[in-house]
């Protein structure tokens, strides 16, 4: 008699490989998603052997906690939140957060001008953004949290997570417009 072979031909099918320990399901989550998953550490995390650390202890995190999804919504979008949860976890505990993210009035909002980019170009620009900057951008931006929630997460308040939000926007759209590479330059 031989032993089937299983299959994964939903996410859900994944989890469920994930969740009996099986091999083969373990290296085919980190096949689908390393690479993924290492780019979103790199929008946070500037070092390229840090970001990739990151992204393995997240991928051994996922498989531990793979009982706490609940296969009701998308499966990659959890694991996805557990993996940004990671990211900063290790921002606070390294003190990365360079930029002071103590209370700050409310700016008011800076409108980027519209430019297109490639995808690489706009990683290389939202890199160089302070890490204060760069965190909560990406929340917001990429990730798609909300002020609230990442008040929550970085334990400061709404206003300077809106304030850091308007201080990335506008280094970014300073550094776009003083740049001769972009057709503009003032």
């Amino acid at each position: 008699m031989t032993a089937s072979i299983p299959t994964y031909k939903t996410e859900f099918d994944l989890a469920r490989g994930l969740l009996n320990k099986e091999a083969k399901a373990q290296k085919l989550f980190y096949e689908k998603y390393a690479g993924k998953f290492l780019s979103i550490c790199r929008r946070y995390v500037s070092d390229l052997m840090v970001a990739e650390d990151l992204m393995v202890e997240s991928m051994m995190k996922i498989f531990d906690k793979v009982s706490q999804f609940g296969f009701n919504g998308s499966f990659e979008g959890w694991a996805r939140r557990l993996l940004v949860n990671e990211v900063l976890m290790h921002l606070r505990k390294q003190k990365e957060q360079k930029v002071e993210l103590a209370d700050a009035e409310y700016e008011m909002e800076h409108s980027m001008p519209s430019f297109d980019f490639e995808a690489e170009e706009l990683l290389k620009l939202v890199q160089n953004l302070p890490d204060g900057y760069r965190t909560v951008f990406n929340l917001y931006a990429i990730e798609g949290y909300s002020h609230a929630e990442i008040s929550e997460a970085l334990e400061i308040s709404e206003g300077t997570s809106k304030s850091q939000l308007s201080r990335a926007r506008k280094f970014l759209a300073d550094t776009i417009m003083n740049n001769p590479k972009y057709g503009y330059q003032n």
